[in-house]
């Protein structure tokens, strides 16, 4: 393949992918109406209350989730967020609760619950590791993981939630080009390194974004919605003095 041949089959790779891009970008639809779904006369009044520290409005409006959307929400827990994403989509959109199996423990019957008698008829229940996710390549509009990423480096019980750089990797398997990754956590001290996950459940902000771009997304956006400087961050996030208080990031990046 002469030098010409190569240049062009280069430009046309290019333009492919901007196209990509853009179709991921306007395949859905409009801004997704997250106020009806917090409204919505059938969701639980214990979500409601939360609704006030937990933010979700700004949260999705920060993320820019659309009616029509895919998407994949890691470490869903009881399904708070998968609610509020599963109505705010649509009948057009699609939700995945995905949450490990070394964390079921914690969740108790809450996922059976939120999803029993298929009153969230666009959500599909999958549990799997963070580096073993289920969907297709290219499938999903936005990867929500919110108050997860510090999972990576705890090991309940000696059970490890997935490979670090293969996590990230997943994420950008999955994800359209032109998709996004909602990351928000709990900030632990500089240099505490992903052990802050098991010791405190907080990570810092600099070892998600490096994954991140090593996975190949990059920061498209970032909110200080959540930040509190009266967070001393060494504190671990479930002790009485800080539990739903802490300091949080708040990180978008895109495929």
């Amino acid at each position: 393949m002469n030098y010409l041949t190569r240049y062009i089959v280069s430009l046309f790779s290019s333009f492919s992918l901007v196209a990509l891009a853009l179709v991921s970008s306007t395949a859905a639809g409009a801004d997704a109406d997250v106020a009806a779904a917090l409204a919505h006369p059938d969701r639980p009044a214990e979500d409601a209350a939360n609704d006030e520290r937990r933010r979700p409005a700004e949260v999705l409006a920060f993320a820019g989730l659309q009616t029509g959307m895919a998407v994949l929400e890691l470490e869903a827990a009881g399904g708070y967020y998968t609610e509020i994403l599963s109505r705010a989509v649509g009948p057009d959109g699609s939700v995945i609760l995905q949450h490990p199996p070394g964390l079921m423990g914690f969740v108790g019957d809450g996922i059976d619950i939120r999803t029993a008698d298929d009153r969230l008829p666009n959500v599909r229940v999958s549990i799997t590791n963070f580096d073993e996710l289920d969907a297709e390549d290219n499938s999903i509009d936005m990867v929500t993981w919110i108050l997860g990423p510090h999972e990576l480096g705890f090991a309940p019980e000696g059970n490890s939630l997935g490979d670090l750089a293969g996590s990230f990797s997943e994420i950008a398997r999955v994800l359209k080009p032109g998709g996004v990754f909602l990351a928000n956590d709990h900030i632990a001290p500089d240099g505490s390194g992903w052990e802050a996950g098991d010791s405190l459940h907080r990570i810092e902000e600099s070892l998600v974004t490096q994954l991140a771009e090593e996975a190949g997304l990059t920061v498209a956006n970032s909110s200080d919605m959540f930040k509190n400087p009266d967070d001393p961050l060494t504190e671990g996030v479930f002790s009485p003095s800080i539990r739903g208080q802490t300091s949080q990031f708040t990180v978008l990046y895109r495929k």
